[in-house]
């Protein structure tokens, strides 16, 4: 599929997505949120890649928002269908059966935070700003900012973010959690995102779809039932021949040969 807001990169089982409307600050119109979930089901169903990258075009941006032109011209219900359609754009970005890594540079506030956000690895370069900025327009978060902030930073910090619309700098986000690591310069955060991705890339690929799942399944579970749903595809993991391999591979001190099954 040909993307105009989008630049899509495939290299050795690793997909990059790049929002790119530089021009805009990488914000998020229609369009772009359309082609986000296209690019996104591609991924997904696409045999050969294992990772999924997500960034923005340009050092300054990540997604600095939703496109305010847009957000201008809506009525009551045409901002009820946008947040919804942004929620299962965003959705579709968490439930992706391959590890996404966010390569936040630059500005990621108000839909640039709750896309970053929905990404399962989050790093950052020393530029990047995080913020829910939307009460200085008078609205609120609609892209799910108020339900996945509390849950990664705890619903003190976020209701701080949210209610007074501070950004929070690249080492705030870290020491809160936002992200796992903050790099330099845009090219080390790519860099960075990258050695990840290879190292993600050399374990067991059943293992690492199954681990996500469970994860992501999990959170959404009381503890013990979260318990015995990890039981389950702990067992199901058990039942592939990459299990065997890297069992055996293990004991023989070699390297494992996956074949993803």
């Amino acid at each position: 599929m040909e993307f105009r807001n989008l630049l899509v990169e495939r290299s050795e089982r690793l997909t990059t997505i790049t929002v790119n409307r530089p021009d805009k600050l990488n914000a998020l119109n229609h369009e772009t949120l359309e082609e986000l979930s296209a690019a996104f089901a591609e991924a997904a169903a696409d045999r050969e890649t294992g990772v999924v990258i997500l960034t923005g075009a340009g050092t300054r941006a990540f997604v600095a928002g939703a496109d305010i032109g847009e957000l201008s011209k809506l009525d009551v219900l045409g901002a009820r269908e946008f947040a919804r359609h942004g929620q299962v754009v965003l959705d579709r970005i968490e439930q992706c059966p391959k590890p996404v890594i966010g390569a936040i540079n630059g500005f990621a506030l108000g839909g640039g935070c709750e896309l970053a956000m929905a990404t399962h690895i989050r790093l950052a370069s020393a530029n990047a700003r995080f913020g829910q900025p939307e009460v200085n327009l008078g609205v609120i978060p609609g892209f799910a900012g108020t339900q996945r902030l509390p849950r990664l930073i705890g619903k003190g910090r976020a209701l701080h973010m949210i209610l007074t619309g501070e950004p929070l700098k690249a080492d705030e986000a870290l020491q809160a959690g936002l992200v796992q690591a903050v790099l330099p310069t845009v090219e080390e955060l790519l860099v960075a995102a990258r050695g990840m991705a290879r190292t993600i890339l050399g374990k067991g690929p059943l293992a690492v779809r199954l681990a996500l799942q469970a994860v992501q399944g999990g959170l959404e579970m009381p503890f013990a039932q979260g318990q015995q749903y990890e039981a389950d595809v702990f067992a199901l993991s058990f039942a592939s021949a990459d299990a065997r391999e890297g069992l055996e591979a293990f004991l023989a001190r070699r390297a494992p040969a996956w074949k993803g099954d």
